[in-house]
């Protein structure tokens, strides 16, 4: 089992990952992100796009159990993250999230 705050901490260190929704929604829409993380208290119309758009093009979305806040607090960000997308995972081990999700 993936502990989801490391995973995120490590892929935002070694990786390369984009935050904020406008970004991460334009980089799914092209098809250049390789995994999307929403946390869970997204508004209802940003997890529709990110639905269509992720269902479009076969991209993952994991959803974090936790706030924006938390989920700036797991990247090291001094803000809230709603969104961010994960174009190179680096040396972590989030892509297995989504295997993990899609199991269960």
């Amino acid at each position: 089992m993936v502990n989801p705050d490391k995973a995120i901490y490590s892929a935002v260190r070694t990786g390369k990952v984009v935050f904020g929704s406008r970004r991460s929604l334009n980089l799914l829409k092209t098809g250049k992100a390789r995994m999307i993380i929403v946390a869970s208290n997204a508004p209802k119309d940003l997890r529709m796009l990110v639905d269509y758009y992720s269902k479009g093009a076969s991209i993952p979305v994991y959803v974090y159990n936790g706030t924006s806040i938390e989920l700036g607090r797991v990247c090291g960000k001094p803000f809230p993250v709603m969104m961010l997308a994960v174009r190179d995972p680096g040396e972590s081990n989030i892509m297995e999230l989504v295997a993990e999700s899609y199991e269960e």
